[in-house]
């Protein structure tokens, strides 16, 4: 049976990653700070921004989740099959 290569990411993209996150972040807390609006809007706009992150990462983990699945099933399915192969060609070679 195959061994599966797990991808890993570099480290240069998981820091340009994190940097992009917090740069972006803050950028958009000052701009919401310097809002020429009342307070509970500011409020408003930054409750938003944080429940936009949150939900974001909810999605994203899900969507991880159901791809590791795939891909496991994937793995037993090929494991089912290659086991059934390597009977057919024992009963075969006898």
């Amino acid at each position: 049976m195959e061994t599966q290569q797990n991808q890993k990411d570099s480290p240069a993209w998981i820091a340009f990653v994190w940097i992009s996150f917090v740069i972006s972040s803050t950028l958009i807390l000052c701009g919401v700070w310097y809002l020429p609006v009342d307070t509970w809007i500011k409020g408003y706009f930054a409750m938003g921004f944080f429940f936009t992150i949150g939900s974001t990462f909810s999605l994203a983990k899900t969507l991880r989740d159901q791809h590791e699945a795939k891909r496991m099933i994937n793995r037993i399915v090929d494991a089912k099959t290659e086991k059934i192969l390597h009977e057919y060609e024992l009963k075969k070679a006898i």
